[in-house]
């Protein structure tokens, strides 16, 4: 018996610590409560659907708040100097029936660049005011991070990647809008080449996020046009001589 009483002791530490919840969160007391602070879901990746998580609980019995109204409590997401607007911390439970996670309240964001983030959340919990600046951090919540390494079986061009293609279309629409009336074979094979970036960047949008996919579309659009102009002026040219 001696010898199997570590060994029970052991399987329900190791027991205890696979059915706690892997996530970086911090505690911060305010007046009489404790907000625990971090990402929904975690590890926090670019592009994926998230929401900053905060749970309010009383600081004496741990009792779930519940009964905050709307717009009581905000957040404002900050990264590489851009903030966010302020967003609405709503609950994720059924304030009616009081079923889900008690007590968490939720801001939905989808974050779309790597690195640290920092939460600036105001209000009030009851007639506690509320003033916390939280950043990602070792001791916080997790960063953004790429989710490259995880895609399969083709990685998604980014959207600075799908950006930089679309740039170079525009500088030959540009220059086919600045040819001269007379260079029509020159300004044909802009418009033809304008025309193959365009469908290389749609087609690599067509993977991305819906903001690639939009971009890209927009691009080809335009790209298609201006071959249109340039076979138009290209065919006048030719009656012409």
């Amino acid at each position: 018996m001696s010898h199997r009483v570590p060994a029970f002791a052991l399987a329900l530490v190791a027991s205890a610590a696979l059915a706690s919840p892997a996530l970086a969160h911090t505690g911060h007391e305010v007046g009489d409560y404790v907000l625990e602070i971090g990402w929904l879901n975690e590890p926090a990746f670019v592009g994926q659907p998230n929401a900053v998580q905060v749970t309010i609980s009383d600081h004496h019995d741990g009792t779930p708040i519940t009964d905050l109204g709307a717009d009581d409590l905000t957040v404002v997401v900050s990264t590489a100097g851009v903030d966010s607007s302020s967003l609405v911390l709503e609950p994720a439970f059924d304030a009616v029936e009081k079923t889900g996670p008690l007590g968490e309240y939720d801001a939905a964001l989808v974050p779309t660049a790597p690195g640290d983030y920092t939460f600036h959340i105001t209000g009030s919990i009851h007639t506690t005011a509320v003033d916390l600046t939280v950043a990602s951090g070792e001791e916080t919540f997790n960063p953004v991070v790429a989710s490259t390494d995880l895609e399969f079986p083709a990685r998604m061009p980014s959207l600075t990647e799908v950006g930089t293609r679309l740039d170079r279309i525009d500088g030959r629409i540009a220059a086919l809008q600045s040819a001269a009336p007379g260079v029509g074979d020159g300004a044909l094979q802009a418009a033809q080449d304008a025309l193959k970036a365009a469908g290389a960047a749609t087609a690599n949008a067509d993977k991305a996020l819906t903001m690639g996919l939009l971009v890209g579309g927009a691009g080809l659009v335009i790209a298609v046009v201006a071959l249109l102009l340039a076979l138009r002026a290209t065919r006048r040219g030719t009656g012409a001589g």
